[in-house]
């Protein structure tokens, strides 16, 4: 449904509500529809899964800066990717460790393997794709 369709079926689920009771008990029940139709918000993560850098579509400076800020709180960060991105993570961990925090970081290990994924289409045998984990600590 386009936005435009949208708003004007909310604008006229409001003039009903409005009709039927008062303007008060109208904007009421607009907050609690509202607030049934939100989405439960995401649990929160531990402290230890927010130190992991997931790489995917972003530009790789973004990334970057999430490294140094998670640097900057705790004494290591690690950077998680798989298949065609890579070579992001490989350059987020060299850019972060070269450019941004030179003699404060480096590369404590590198963890490669690889992941089955299943496949969309039925019948067919899973995908395996490659993963690297770059695990960067403070000197």
């Amino acid at each position: 449904m386009s936005k435009k369709k949208k708003d004007e079926k909310e604008e006229v689920v409001e003039e009903e509500v409005e009709e039927e009771v008062g303007e008060e008990e109208a904007e009421e029940k607009i907050v609690e529809e509202a607030k049934k139709k939100k989405k439960p918000a995401p649990k929160a993560r531990s402290e230890e899964e927010r130190q992991i850098i997931y790489i995917g579509k972003k530009n790789t400076i973004s990334y970057v800066l999430v490294a140094v800020t998670i640097l900057n709180k705790h004494d290591n960060c690690n950077i998680q990717a798989r298949g065609r991105q890579i070579s992001k993570a490989v350059d987020v961990a060299e850019i972060t460790r070269r450019k941004f925090l030179q003699d404060i970081v480096e590369v404590s290990g590198v963890i490669i393997g690889s992941e089955d994924i299943a496949s969309d289409i039925e019948g067919m045998p899973p995908k395996t794709v490659s993963t690297i984990e770059i695990i960067m600590k403070k000197k």
